[in-house]
């Protein structure tokens, strides 16, 4: 760890003492003392107290801008007037059924006039939806193996966590990729029907088609990958891999878990043009409440009418979450509210840039509708093992740098990216390039102090 990075984890501990003794309160009752791996990072995560609007305070009352917005979930931000409103409302009049109600159907048609696909089913995470999906896929096809693309993330059901960050020794061919379990605990049987091909590669996709004839239910994707920061599809690629699904008979599955509200109205179907067979849903949609979804055409939706895929869940439905979807479609994803958005996110990756070329900082800043993020490359991505080639000292130097300037610029870790919220302003995104700005340099003159000792 060098000098700069070290100082600001020690500004960090200063400025954030009652988080570390709430985490070392938690670590006897919770595996690394938090609800979720992802939330985990050293010295120890932040704990928040509050958040309302564009602002988080944490337990020591650090205020900050947030842009992170719980992994992208958040683009309403915190507490939205409309979402709160309509759970309010809903709490008076019961929590749950397991049992049908109206808003069931309100919530279908406002997916079904965004998406092109004619029937929904609910559930209340991104890990529920795409694992649904693909046994639609597979119940749809009568076929047992998928493909998936090297370095992606679907949820942490066994079928996709094959592959997820392999480790440089596992990869194999950068045109096959070995199929490498992203943890103990996931059959070796499951990952022989999970196929791996590099990202941006039709060729590669078709291999596997041919060397596994008439076995592939589905291909399933992020449209732009976003467990590498950001990767955005090649010219072509998006549509190549629909011709290559209905050439081979298999089931072309968008996982817009990231991209679904928060990408544009319609989803990356509306901005690639591009029409999946099934499309999965969730963080956004809900407004900050546990709400996923993944839609197809009656015709393949038949499978669970037809009582040939099963498909269940108690809280599915829940009244309160129904209400907060319905109220987050109508009142915050609205197209008014993607104008703000990209004007914002212009401006941000606008004021990047100048910012990266005055530093003299190698990297880049790249944006996909509310998402962005500060890339630490000397060129776009173009799959998952460019990404691995990140200085990782120098992407927490910025992330630790921009937290103790009161800007929380994405999720800690160094895949993630920062969401833009209905509630941010201009004035939220000029303290973002203020605190930038100051950063910068401090980041430029580290890189090339990194660069100079690794050549001698």
């Amino acid at each position: 760890m060098y000098p700069a990075l070290q100082q600001e984890i020690e500004t960090f501990e200063k400025r954030t003492p009652k988080s570390r003794t709430a985490h070392q309160k938690a670590m006897p009752r919770l595996p690394l003392g938090v609800a979720s791996n992802f939330r985990i990072y050293d010295p120890y995560p932040i704990f928040v107290a509050e958040g309302s609007g564009s602002r988080l305070r944490d337990l020591d009352g650090n205020e900050y801008i947030d842009f992170n917005m719980c992994f992208g979930a958040l683009m309403a931000g915190h507490c939205h007037p409309a979402v709160v409103r309509a759970v309010e409302e809903r709490l008076h009049t019961g929590t749950m059924f397991g049992m049908p109600h109206a808003l069931e159907y309100e919530l279908a048609e406002e997916i079904c006039q965004r998406f092109p696909v004619e029937q929904v089913r609910f559930g209340n995470s991104g890990t529920e939806v795409t694992m649904h999906a693909i046994r639609v896929a597979r119940g749809y096809t009568g076929r047992d193996r998928i493909i998936k693309f090297e370095g992606c993330y679907h949820g942490v059901h066994d079928s996709v966590m094959v592959s997820v960050k392999p480790k440089a020794d596992k990869w194999g061919d950068p045109k096959a990729p070995n199929k490498v379990p992203s943890s103990a605990g996931v059959p070796a049987l499951t990952v022989e029907n999970t196929l791996v091909a590099p990202f941006n590669d039709l060729e590669a996709v078709e291999r596997l088609f041919q060397q596994y004839p008439n076995q592939v239910a589905a291909v399933i994707l992020e449209p732009i990958p976003m467990n590498v920061g950001i990767l955005m599809p090649e010219d072509g690629f998006l549509q190549g891999l629909r011709a290559l699904c209905t050439k081979y008979g298999a089931l072309y599955i968008f996982d817009e878990i990231k991209t679904g509200a928060k990408l544009s109205y319609g989803g990356a179907c509306e901005y690639f043009d591009v029409k999946p067979d099934i499309v999965c849903l969730a963080k956004s949609i809900g407004g900050g409440f546990p709400l996923a979804a993944f839609a197809a055409s009656k015709k393949i939706m038949d499978v669970i009418a037809q009582h040939k895929v099963f498909h269940a869940g108690t809280y599915n439905t829940n009244p309160l979450v129904m209400a907060a979807g319905i109220a987050t479609f109508r009142h915050v994803l609205t197209r008014d509210n993607y104008k703000h958005i990209q004007r914002l996110s212009d401006r941000l990756v606008d004021g990047h840039d100048r910012i990266l070329k005055d530093a003299g900082l190698t990297a880049y800043c790249i944006g996909a509708g509310a998402n962005g993020a500060l890339m630490l490359y000397p060129k776009p991505l173009r799959n998952y093992r460019d990404w691995t080639e990140i200085d990782i000292d120098l992407w927490k130097h910025y992330w630790f740098a921009m937290v103790n300037r009161g800007v929380l610029p994405q999720a800690h870790w160094w895949d993630e990216q920062w969401t833009i919220a209905v509630v941010h302003s201009d004035a939220d995104v000029d303290r973002h390039l203020e605190v930038f700005a100051d950063v910068a340099p401090q980041l430029a003159a580290a890189q090339h102090e990194r660069s100079a000792a690794a050549v001698t």
